[in-house]
């Protein structure tokens, strides 16, 4: 195969539409000049690429200061020691928040002098840099043979070095201000936060800002490893399955570029330009720049001053999503409809539950309370999680109200009354003639589902369900989907005429993170189509009729879901609970009332 590089390969979108996110601006701009593109010298034989003028000191040209200090206490990453440097551009008083910008192994591609020029000339805001070292751990032997995290950091698919930036690193920075004693503030506004790094340093800054899009907004990456290393090769699709989030990135990679120490995990170029083509289906607004170089930093250095241009083209405008190509993004999603808060202050074991109106309820188990879910009311803390579902009969059946998990009806007037009182049911799900199933997680009855007849009959019809958790029947009746909280799998089963299951699967594949061993599925959901609605530890994970994951719905924060359904007048509305919040969106496509009578659904084909 081919390539055809040029000495500037651009992908340059500048569309933008849909709604801000609402992040208040902390700091009075004025909007930088108008961005243009920039003539680059001819691309050599070589990795040796030179400098423009804004990499290089000019007379007159204010200078920031640089400092370091050693940072050796974290509870994050536990025991490392590192170096944190910082820049601190001249024009900066101390007087109001300074952007920021961080670099993963170090401020590095001479970003202090790009900074001074670039600020000088107001093609970038006054910022702030912030270098970050790898972590080491020493071994009990002091300097011989330590532990190096750099990889475990910067290259796991996991927000855990973000939180590190944002919960230690940047209030370490303000503690210790500047050597000239100006203190240090450090802006919030994800819109003024930007991030770069170089090889396993690229993929972290993309990782940190795809994890924390609430953070960071802006990223720059150079011959990032977006190989199987830690998992980095699953970002192709993830980005294309994931509703996109508000990030702007400059990609650099060169077609000779392999790193010697693991050919075996992947080609570095190919990955790099399997990721820019994801980000684009997936509408980001990405530039890319491919050259001749192998693995190493010259080209991304002599770029660095025009994707700084470029990143900070239009600021202070915020940077905002855009549609994707995603088919099945599309058919599910009402343009203009985001994730907004319901109810906040919740304990994470609220489960959701919804009544033939459309009409969203949570219960406490230990009160037996049903608590609709709207603006108006308060959610308590400290609720004991149960599961509820309503019958086509109107009862409403609860677990847990009872030592056991045991199942109470209620009926419309109140009355209530032992249904089954000796199984530790988690969840339940209701037919269209009646019948619950129930998923039992205990001693002695681990993993099993039970078909429970109105009048309190009650069998056993599957086991081995790894993790009993929530149940939802397809809309036709004939299908059974069965989460489960310790797999990356969830099960389908064929419902018999008389409700007894049959052929169940491990059919649903789930995406996890890096440091998870299963996708903490909770609940699940059906659409009219039915797509099945998972609530995981990556967000709402959509699956068709054949078992694919086809679309992530992150919360946010990228917060885990621990419960969701959909509610409203027409169904509509999807809810989810998040961090302790119940959130709300309006989507295109809608789910059933609780027993409806069967409704027919597409046939998808084999697939």
């Amino acid at each position: 195969m081919k390539f055809s590089v040029t000495r500037i390969g651009l992908a340059l979108c500048v569309a933008s539409i849909g709604s801000g996110q609402g992040w208040a601006q902390e700091v009075p701009h004025t909007p930088l000049p108008e961005w243009k593109e920039l003539e680059m010298p001819a691309a050599p034989t070589n990795n040796n690429y030179p400098l423009t003028e804004d990499s290089k000191p000019h007379p007159g040209v204010p200078k920031g200061v640089v400092f370091s200090f050693p940072m050796n206490q974290s509870s994050i990453f536990p025991d490392t020691t590192r170096t944190i440097s910082v820049y601190i551009p001249a024009e900066y008083k101390g007087d109001k928040p300074a952007c920021v910008w961080v670099g993963l192994d170090g401020i590095g591609y001479n970003a202090p002098v790009v900074f001074d020029n670039l600020i000088a000339q107001h093609a970038m805001p006054v910022t702030i840099a912030i270098g970050i070292s790898p972590g080491a751990v020493a071994s009990t032997d002091g300097a011989n043979d330590p532990r190096y995290d750099r990889s475990l950091e910067f290259d796991s698919r996991t927000s855990r070095f973000a939180n590190f930036l944002l919960d230690e690193v940047f209030p370490a920075v303000e503690k210790h201000g500047a050597p000239d004693g100006r203190p240090i503030h450090l802006s919030t506004n994800p819109d003024d936060r930007g991030i770069s790094g170089g090889s396993t340093g690229g993929i972290g800054s993309f990782n940190a800002a795809w994890r924390r899009p609430d953070a960071f907004h802006r990223v720059f990456m150079s011959i990032g490893t977006f190989v199987g290393m830690r998992g980095g090769e699953q970002f192709y699709v993830e980005v294309r399955k994931t509703e996109p989030k508000p990030i702007r990135i400059f990609m650099q990679d060169g077609i000779n570029d392999e790193w010697g120490g693991g050919p075996e995990v992947g080609d570095w170029f190919m990955s790099n330009l399997t990721m820019q083509r994801a980000l684009n289906y997936a509408g980001y607004d990405v530039r890319h720049v491919w050259g001749y170089g192998d693995h190493n930093g010259s080209q991304a250095t002599a770029l660095f001053p025009e994707a700084m241009r470029w990143l900070w083209r239009d600021y202070p405008k915020p940077i905002e999503a855009r549609p994707s190509a995603n088919l099945q993004l599309q058919r599910i999603l009402s343009p203009g409809q985001a994730w907004a808060p319901v109810l906040t202050g919740c304990s994470s074991a609220v489960n959701l539950t919804v009544d033939k109106s459309g009409t969203v309820y949570f219960a406490d188990a230990a009160s037996g309370k049903m608590t609709q879910v709207t603006t108006n009311v308060t959610c308590p803390a400290a609720a004991t999680a149960a599961s509820v579902v309503f019958g086509p009969d109107g009862r409403a059946y609860q677990t847990g109200a009872q030592k056991g998990g045991s199942i109470t009806a209620f009926t419309t007037t109140g009355a209530k009354a032992s249904l089954v009182d000796h199984l530790n049911v988690q969840y339940v799900a209701s037919r269209s003639n009646g019948d619950l199933y129930a998923s039992v997680q205990g001693p002695g009855r681990s993993g099993e589902i039970w078909l429970i007849h109105p009048n309190g009959q009650h069998v056993k019809v599957a086991d081995a369900v790894k993790g009993a958790a929530g149940l939802a029947v397809t809309p036709d009746g004939l299908w059974l989907y069965a989460a489960q909280r310790d797999s990356h799998f969830a099960k389908s089963y064929r419902i018999n005429a008389d409700g007894t299951l049959a052929d169940g699967e491990d059919f649903f594949y789930l995406s996890t993170l890096a440091d998870d061993d299963d996708s903490g599925a909770t609940a699940v959901t059906v659409d009219r189509e039915g797509r099945g609605y998972i609530a995981t530890s990556m967000g709402v994970q959509v699956t068709d009729h054949n078992g694919r994951m086809v679309a992530i719905l992150p919360l946010p924060n990228n917060q885990p879901v621990t419960s969701l359904c959909f509610g409203g007048p027409d169904f509509s509305t999807l809810y989810a609970v998040a961090g302790g919040t119940v959130y709300a969106r309006t989507m295109k496509t809608g789910g059933v009332a609780p027993g409806a009578p069967p409704s027919k659904t597409p046939n998808w084909g084999a697939g």
